[in-house]
């Protein structure tokens, strides 16, 4: 067995990674991509490799040398790589493929060793590796049969998004038999690259090929085996975080992202605050169905979206913000806070960060810290006295704790004879299972306490965090007019728009939404007390404030979670107000992910236990 590894092109989407060298001798995480496929085929006993060079060809085979361990290195030259494409590099290597089995491989690529193992392994003599494609992938894919057999190779141009389900993305790695190489491919590259030019792909070839009667190309489908193609510094940045080499500096790339996880689509995210249970299909349908005006058309300026604001709860628009999720609400309101503000920690950082000088933050810490973490409005009643102005996110974040509505409104009565002024957060109110409506949200309460601003993320509480939608409201016009001065004229999207244009039809679906998250977290958290790894705080809204009960940190589960499983839960540590490693949130998402989590918290279990991580007596 030989391989064959393409990496003459220039890999100019790379910016300046790819200035002075090809791209395979892109480093990740301190690592080439050619040491890196190298390894792989050393640890696979492949003793001889080809390597199609081009681009800063002396670059790469004075690093590579003729020798790579147990590798012999030859290196054939592709002098016009600038004028062609990858048919012709491997037109180049046709001798050599017609003396041995083959792996051929491109050298933009970084995967775990073991496909190459498993590749050579596999008793089917001719492979394609293929995964399911994924909308992070670009490319040809292919269709296959339930036996593997590949019936299609789909370029580009071709790519039919109604038809995705069926489509495997071509990793780029194959496995090809000598007698395959000489009776089917190599002829046809011969005559394709004759019929064709130069300027085309070697998939091309294969399209042809499995349109024959007699079709020997199958798939060898990956499922949880790890691989990227870089083209780009946002695929490098991905590979990066991807293959890190601790489970360390995996958690801390994670966390950095603040999302887009689209492009990790096996993380399972306990760590963000969703409500996984609507929009419900009936929403998503009726949105994809104006996606075109949607995409290309201009939204509306503010005034119109605090009309439609004003619409969904009841408020009048000149008390109503609308803004591009509550984050841009909150920094658009904290420069005009000022004086002192008590902030009960812990909390959403994104508050205190926000007040930056403008204002002298007075920490508030719930009375019996640590060991709970509630506080009553007769707390707040006394904190008051400490401060100007009070920060409540109700529920809390990250503690889940409530107070009712009514104790609400007594605390705003004193703080209305004191000339005081409360911010409140209801962005986890409708999670609350109070027979009440905990909401202050009304034009009722806004005219009678005018110096009580709300903040409510519909991002969280609507399952919409990717259109971004958050409102501010509050009785003193004179105060939303300032903040307003801090926002620009466009900053909802169409999406987030026509959002506020049609919930008013799915209100009832929302609240029934609600409903099956207040009844999962009743189940979610007598699953969780059963596991005896924590200590689960009460909450009323969608996550649980969690104290570990055994000798091992939040930091060590979040990494074992992340680095076994592809679970990326929120590791508390370093918070202020949270004492301690032991501290973490748990998202509560359905019950089928939900269960997922509580099957890994059992393996984790078992595993501190073999690992004397932890006491018997503490679980």
């Amino acid at each position: 067995m030989q391989a064959v590894i393409l990496a003459a092109g220039m890999g100019s989407r790379l910016g300046k990674y790819t200035a002075n060298n090809t791209k395979c001798m892109l480093s990740v995480n301190g690592k080439t991509l050619i040491e890196r496929a190298l390894d792989a085929l050393d640890s696979a006993a492949v003793t001889k490799c080809v390597i199609v060079v081009g681009y800063q060809k002396d670059n790469l085979m004075n690093f590579v040398g003729p020798r790579y361990k147990n590798i012999d290195i030859t290196y054939i030259a592709n002098d016009v790589y600038n004028k062609t494409n990858n048919i012709y590099s491997l037109y180049l290597a046709r001798e050599y493929l017609l003396q041995d089995d083959t792996l051929l491989l491109e050298s933009d690529l970084i995967f775990e060793d073991r496909i190459i193992a498993d590749l050579i392994q596999n008793p089917e003599p001719t492979l394609a590796v293929v995964a399911p494609y994924e909308s992070w992938m670009d490319g040809t894919v292919v269709q296959i049969t339930e036996d593997n057999i590949i019936t299609n190779f789909i370029p580009k141009k071709s790519f039919n998004y109604h038809e995705k389900e069926s489509y495997y993305k071509t990793v780029n790695i194959y496995k090809f038999s000598r007698d395959f190489l000489r009776t089917s491919y190599v002829p046809f590259l011969e005559a394709y690259s004759q019929a064709m030019g130069n300027n085309e792909y070697y998939e091309q070839v294969l399209r042809v090929i499995t349109t024959l009667d007699k079709n020997e190309l199958k798939a060898l489908v990956l499922r949880d085996q790890k691989w990227y193609e870089i083209d780009d510094v946002q695929d490098k940045d991905i590979a990066e975080t991807i293959f890190s080499n601790t489970a360390d500096e995996t958690l801390k790339l994670i966390s950095r992202r603040y999302g887009g996880y689209w492009r990790f689509p096996k993380l399972l995210d306990f760590c963000y605050l969703v409500n996984p249970c609507f929009p419900t299909e009936q929403m998503r349908n009726e949105m994809k169905a104006y996606f075109d005006e949607l995409l290309t058309e201009y939204p509306s300026g503010l005034n119109v979206q605090n009309l439609l604001a004003g619409k969904l709860f009841d408020v009048d628009e000149a008390n109503i913000l609308t803004g591009n999720g509550a984050a841009e609400l909150i920094r658009a309101a904290a420069p005009l806070i000022k004086g002192t503000v008590g902030v009960i920690y812990p909390t959403f950082n994104e508050y205190p960060e926000s007040l930056g000088d403008n204002a002298v933050i007075v920490p508030l810490y719930p009375p019996n810290a640590p060991k709970n973490m509630a506080y009553t409005a007769d707390d707040l009643i006394e904190w008051s006295k400490q401060c100007d102005t009070m920060i409540l996110i109700n529920p809390d974040n990250p503690s889940g704790n409530y107070i009712p509505c009514a104790d609400l409104l007594r605390l705003l009565e004193i703080l209305k004879q004191q000339n005081k002024a409360l911010l409140l957060d209801e962005s986890f109110i409708d999670f609350s299972d109070a027979e009440e409506n905990g909401s202050l949200l009304s034009q009722n309460v806004l005219e009678q306490y005018p110096k009580l601003i709300i903040v409510k993320s519909l991002s969280k509480s609507y399952g919409i965090p990717g259109i971004r939608l958050g409102v501010l409201a509050c009785g003193d016009t004179a105060l939303i007019k300032s903040i307003r001065k801090n926002m620009p004229i466009w900053n909802i999207n169409s999406f987030a728009e026509y959002f506020l244009q049609i919930i008013g039809k799915y209100q009832k679906d929302y609240r029934k939404a609600c409903q099956s998250i207040v009844q999962e977290r009743r189940r979610f958290k007598a699953e969780l007390d059963q596991t005896g790894l924590f200590e689960v705080y009460p909450s009323q809204a969608n996550y649980f404030l969690c104290r570990c009960s055994g000798n091992f940190t939040a930091g060590e589960l979040a990494k074992y979670l992340l680095e076994q499983h592809a679970i990326f839960i929120k590791d508390l540590a370093g918070k202020n107000g949270i004492p301690g490693e032991e501290w973490l949130r748990l998202a509560i998402r359905d019950q089928a992910d939900n269960e997922v989590l509580i099957e890994r918290l059992y393996q984790f279990k078992k595993y501190v236990c073999e690992n004397k991580l932890v006491s018997p007596r503490n679980i």
